[in-house]
């Protein structure tokens, strides 16, 4: 099992400067990932507005800042990406930091204020449609090889991006799939290298226990190097996910302060609660 810190962009953590602070003490406090949410007008109340980092930014500034640790935004919903930009962005950022990052992907929510909001259509069917057409030329361009694609939504026809990534045969991407829920975002997340579990009710307040990662981990039947990251409540006992299939555990600090204070306390690892 792996142990990462996973904090918002917004609010009390939407300096860019305190992030990297933050991800420098992980890296150093012997945590094996820092990452960020990724969300774009993030808002709890109509009307509301919250101080918000942009993530590109922050998560270079978390590849300057540190030397060890895994990194990225879990979830990026790519149905508000060009896959293009992103691709270029992903590169230069897995680049300079010696090949630590990860994609994490999703559909994105809340729908409403951060796809309607901006004249995006929110419609699931669509945007799990863009997601697969995304990831298909994401994964291509980082090839380095020229792309001509026609696809629903996207239609890119381009010489060779270069750089390739340094990770190869590809970043590693992970999926963010709702549970219980319908089979599709598991059928995706197999294609690639990891699945996220999220409960179905999207509250943050519902957690998917042992039993839940048990049975996400016989319908995936993964291979040895597929991940299965939790976000269990504060407190649970983490071997209890490791035997049920659990590679990464994530810890959710609420303010900048405990964030900092884990950072440098560490990890509490399996076996040692």
């Amino acid at each position: 099992m792996r142990y990462a810190l996973e904090v918002p962009n917004f609010g009390e953590f939407s300096d860019v400067r305190a992030l990297a602070e933050l991800a420098e003490a992980a890296d150093q406090g012997g945590w094996d990932g820092f990452f960020l949410w990724d969300h774009i007008a993030p808002s709890f109340a109509p009307g509301e507005g919250l101080p918000t980092a942009d993530v590109t930014v922050a998560l270079t500034a978390i590849a300057l800042a540190t030397e060890r640790i895994r990194f990225g935004a879990l979830i990026t919903p790519l149905a508000r990406r060009r896959p293009h930009k992103l691709s270029r962005e992903l590169v230069s950022l897995d680049l300079i930091s010696s090949g630590r990052l990860v994609l994490g992907v999703g559909l994105g929510s809340p729908p409403d204020t951060e796809f309607a909001g901006f004249g995006e259509d929110p419609d699931d069917r669509h945007r799990a449609a863009v997601l697969d057409e995304s990831l298909e030329l994401i994964t291509r361009l980082w090839r380095g090889e020229a792309v001509d694609f026609d696809g629903q939504h996207l239609h890119v026809h381009t010489a060779p991006f270069l750089p390739v990534p340094l990770q190869q045969p590809r970043i590693p991407i992970w999926v963010a799939a709702t549970w219980p829920g319908s089979p599709g975002p598991l059928r995706r997340a197999r294609r690639w290298d990891g699945v996220i579990p999220i409960s179905s009710d999207l509250s943050g307040q519902t957690y998917l226990t042992p039993a839940d990662i048990e049975e996400i981990t016989k319908q995936l039947s993964p291979g040895a190097d597929f991940e299965i990251v939790v976000s269990p409540p504060s407190g649970a006992n983490s071997e209890a996910y490791q035997a049920a299939g659990a590679t990464w555990w994530l810890e959710v600090p609420w303010t900048l302060d405990a964030a900092l204070a884990m950072a440098k306390a560490g990890p509490r690892r399996a076996g040692t609660q």
